[in-house]
């Protein structure tokens, strides 16, 4: 180690490059956590077109080459030139760090990814990564290693205009260098895909774990209150679910309770999907 320390020491880590340095600052470890938090971020970005009534249905697969598709129907993003950068929306989407439009209340009113980092990082500590938009009967299409584009945003194919077909399909694969041999425990998706379809009633979430042949599909209607029978199936409850539902000064709270005959407490608290 040298005792001098001058200007040539200082380092600026540009784009993606502090991702794939330092990871767990973005996503808590390289471990089983950090490594399932990557479906995680782009499941919320899903999530977030859904809570302003564009998207109805989400859908997880895990291949078995230890890679992740997840696809929505809803809007689709932006693939249009971004005027500041001169590249498509998508590519600044997904390479540029606190990149999104959640930082004001023109297209999210509410939104549980409000950083603009999610979809990048994941870009960023993928081995490769793979999305496909549709909107305006137009499919576009572009790829990234290591969180760099491989190729310009491209249009694959027109679609019939008048279907309203659109949203994104996001396909990655995690760095092993990054990640090592942790692969994807189906179960783990699983209970966070329960929750969100209790969170957000009437949603559609499915998951395929294409190694096992298994498929779970997730839609309650009863929200909250589908919830607490859920949490209290094995446990004997002395009374109906006790909820209540408000809204004021464009802020929507809903609260929900069961007693059972056990000793233990749980309590969950959930803002805009974010445990």
């Amino acid at each position: 180690m040298e005792e001098s320390y001058s200007a040539k020491d200082i380092q600026v880590l540009k784009d993606l490059t502090a991702v794939r340095k330092r990871p767990a600052m973005y996503i808590g470890d390289t471990g089983t956590r950090g490594l399932h938090h990557l479906v995680n971020e782009v499941i919320d970005n899903s999530v977030d077109e859904a809570l302003i009534g564009f998207c109805t249905s989400i859908e997880v697969i895990i291949h078995p080459d230890n890679s992740v598709t997840v696809t929505d129907n809803g809007r689709g993003i932006p693939v249009d030139v971004h005027s500041e950068y001169n590249l498509s929306a998508l590519e600044v989407v997904m390479t540029k760090l606190h990149a999104g439009g959640k930082f004001d209340n023109k297209v999210y009113k509410v939104a549980g990814g409000l950083h603009g980092v999610g979809i990048s990082v994941v870009n960023a500590l993928s081995e490769w990564q793979e999305v496909e938009v549709q909107r305006d009967g137009r499919r576009y299409f572009q790829r990234y290693e290591q969180g760099k584009p491989v190729c310009e945003v491209k249009e694959l194919s027109y679609t019939d205009e008048n279907n309203g077909e659109c949203g994104t399909r996001v396909r990655f694969k995690p760095d092993s260098n990054i990640f090592g041999a942790y692969e994807f425990d189906a179960n783990i998706l699983a209970t966070r895909l329960r929750e969100l379809a209790f969170l957000n009633r009437g949603l559609s979430l499915s998951l395929k774990d294409e190694r096992s042949g298994e498929e779970r599909a997730f839609r309650y209607e009863g929200g909250i209150t589908s919830f607490l029978e859920y949490i209290n199936r094995h446990k004997k409850v002395l009374h109906r679910p006790i909820t209540f539902e408000g809204e004021k000064d464009d802020v929507k709270v809903a609260i929900g309770l069961q007693y059972n005959d056990s000793y233990a407490e749980n309590i969950f608290s959930f803002v805009n999907n974010v445990k």
